[in-house]
């Protein structure tokens, strides 16, 4: 059934409250086919965790609310399995349900707000792992046709924070389920400094994908808000990708600079450490700043508009290009 003026406040984890004209909900790709041809706007635009979206202004358009549920196992060897998931689930818990049955490889996407269909496009990544290393392939509604595509890892064109779902093909699909490659009997993955420190501070020595998962947690839980007490959309920036020449020059300043490899000529700089660094960490303009423990996070503290928070970001963005010549692009999607 297709509402009309929604309010989607609830819809959207930095609280942001805009109308659309039109909203509905979907559980299967029959459901997505009727309610296509009984839309009366346009625009369209699919939601599922609404993790990754700043609303800046009404949507004059339907907004459906992706409810496709299921985790069923594909396929099994005796060292792998491939389990395909519903789009609509949530992605915390769809992680702590596969480590329950001990298929390793997504312990350290743990606590990460949003739903299994957004995962894959914004190729989700965390504490040295990434959805393209475990990723297998996914079904996706043609939205022009209603054709069921499926797509692989090549299909998918994976990059940083990137996908063809965000570039080529954005607005053109809706994901569907998404199947992973699970290893049963996979190595923990404690090559993330910070993970190694808090299994210190646990006292494991030999830990298990519950224990990675548990550190992950508590890593998250220590300096990013949740968004059910704190509206904000996780990590509002990307970590920029520059030469190492311009590095070369930051390292003349600032030799503790943190900075990772990244291909050739390339190097990966925090985000949150040059937002930090141009005086923006903890600091509020109006209802809306920048998170006190992490600066790469956005937070609303209560009647912001998406105008508002989008303003800080672009202010963030100059005072990071005036001071280091680094251009910060955003993560979340502006809508």
């Amino acid at each position: 059934m297709i509402e009309k003026s929604v309010d989607l406040k609830s819809y959207n984890t930095f609280g942001i409250s805009v109308l659309c004209n039109e909203f509905a909900t979907f559980s299967s790709h029959d459901e997505i086919s009727e309610l296509l041809e009984q839309k009366e706007s346009k625009e369209l635009l699919v939601l599922g965790g609404g993790s990754n979206v700043l609303f800046t202004k009404n949507f004059q358009g339907i907004v459906l609310k992706n409810e496709i549920k299921g985790v069923s196992l594909i396929s099994e060897t005796e060292n792998e399995v491939i389990v395909q998931c519903g789009a609509g689930e949530q992605w915390h818990s769809f992680v702590l349900r596969m480590i329950e049955k001990n298929y390793a490889g997504i312990e350290n996407l743990s606590l990460i707000p949003g739903s299994v269909g957004a995962s894959p496009m914004q190729n989700i990544g965390a504490y040295g792992v990434e959805i393209k290393d475990v990723f297998h392939s996914l079904e996706a509604f043609h939205i022009p046709t209603g054709e069921i595509h499926t797509f692989d890892a090549k299909d998918c064109a994976f990059g940083y924070r990137e996908s063809v779902f965000k570039r080529a093909l954005k607005n053109q699909y809706i994901i569907t389920s998404v199947s992973f490659k699970l290893a049963k009997n996979g190595k923990v993955n404690t090559s993330y400094g910070a993970i190694e420190s808090e299994l210190a501070k646990m006292n494991v020595s030999n830990p298990t994908i519950r224990d990675i998962s548990n550190a992950v947690i508590a890593i998250r839980s220590s300096k990013l808000p949740d968004p059910k007490k704190l509206g904000n959309a996780g990590s509002f920036f990307k970590n920029p990708v520059i030469e190492k020449t311009q590095l070369e020059k930051v390292l003349s300043i600032y030799p503790d600079a943190p900075n990772y490899p990244a291909g050739n000529e390339h190097v990966k700089i925090a985000a949150g450490w040059l937002i930090e660094k141009s005086g923006w960490k903890g600091k509020t303009i109006g209802t809306c700043g920048v998170h006190s423990l992490q600066a790469l996070v956005l937070v609303n503290y209560g009647g912001s508009t998406g105008q508002e928070v989008l303003h800080l970001s672009t202010q963030i963005i100059q005072d990071v290009q005036n001071n280091f010549g680094i251009e910060l692009e955003r993560e979340v999607n502006i809508i």
